[in-house]
């Protein structure tokens, strides 16, 4: 099939090379040989009468008329891959359907087991695949590219040029190892808090400072950061042993304390709220499969919240 000359099945070869910008990565992507892929880029070059991609040093680079046709090649695959493969209705217990979300280890530990409890009482041949948030600045570009069904991630990383609904909202606290001076004292004071040595969450797929360190920076507050990592998880287990803190989600500060000998203690700072959100694409909306995973995410989080919580430890007041 031809467009303004153009062989449509190409499209598909020139957004698998404009992505990789390798012969050999764009070929594997769209399941070619290398030989195919290589006579395809031959035809795009002589159609569009540029190179699209030069050699430079050992590595193929995007010309400036291959940059531009990036997105909108990209966009138009999305919309026709939207406008194929939605199907009238979705049944889940019929469906061997697998949804992508991306998601981090907090949201991963904190609220996924209830998504897929509640999926599991619907179907037993629907899969999910829990993946990272992608190595980029802009998660979202994965749902550009139809890489992911959802992403679950704060609001003020969301993109505004697709659909966003609110999930729940999440507070911050201190987490303290029991046996440190600040749980002793059963307080922490903001001169404390500030003085503190400090354990900080960067996730590697976000290139923005985390909320809490974002407010930091912006009130100028200057903290001794002592351990980095890039997981939420992993940071109540760094502050065990020492006087460090750790400003974590209230939630996981929850479930770690049910396993870890952790105190909770208030930020002795207004913190503003992280407002967890999910995001799909928006030549998706009215995906009947979506519609029915987006419904199932907000009854989860209603079963997350009526979970019991544990008590409340020494330094903060009962709920």
């Amino acid at each position: 099939m031809r467009f303004n000359k153009l062989d449509l099945n190409l499209l598909v070869a020139l957004d698998a090379l404009l992505t990789e910008c390798s012969i050999s990565r764009a070929a594997a992507r769209v399941h070619l040989s290398q030989s195919a892929m290589s006579n395809a880029l031959a035809r795009l070059r002589a159609y569009f009468g540029d190179e699209l991609l030069v050699q430079v040093g050992r590595t193929l680079e995007l010309t400036p008329r291959a940059q531009t046709m990036k997105e909108p090649v990209r966009d138009v695959l999305m919309r026709v891959d939207t406008a194929i493969a939605a199907q009238p209705q979705f049944d889940p217990s019929r469906s061997d359907r697998t949804f992508q979300l991306l998601v981090s280890d907090y949201t991963t530990v904190t609220l996924m087991p209830h998504l897929l409890a509640l999926a599991r009482r619907q179907s037993s041949t629907v899969r999910f695949l829990l993946s990272p948030l992608p190595q980029l600045d802009q998660p979202q570009r994965a749902l550009g590219r139809g890489e992911a069904d959802l992403l679950v991630i704060p609001r003020n990383y969301c993109s505004p040029d697709h659909p966003i609904e609110t999930l729940f909202e999440e507070e911050y606290v201190c987490m303290v190892w029991n046996s440190s001076r600040f749980a002793r004292a059963g307080t922490l004071s903001y001169e404390e808090y500030v003085a503190a040595d400090h354990v900080e969450v960067q996730p590697a797929s976000i290139g923005q400072p985390t909320l809490e360190s974002w407010f930091m920076q912006r009130r100028g507050i200057e903290r001794r950061i002592e351990v980095c990592t890039f997981s939420f998880v992993a940071a109540p287990f760094l502050v065990l042993g020492t006087d460090r803190v750790a400003t974590v989600q209230r939630r996981l500060a929850r479930m770690a304390q049910q396993f870890l000998p952790l105190t909770v203690l208030p930020v002795p700072l207004p913190l503003p709220l992280m407002e967890q959100s999910m995001q799909w694409h928006k030549y998706r909306t009215h995906d009947p499969a979506l519609v029915w995973l987006r419904g199932l995410l907000h009854e989860a989080v209603v079963q997350m919240e009526a979970q019991p919580q544990a008590a409340a430890p020494a330094g903060e007041a009962p709920e």
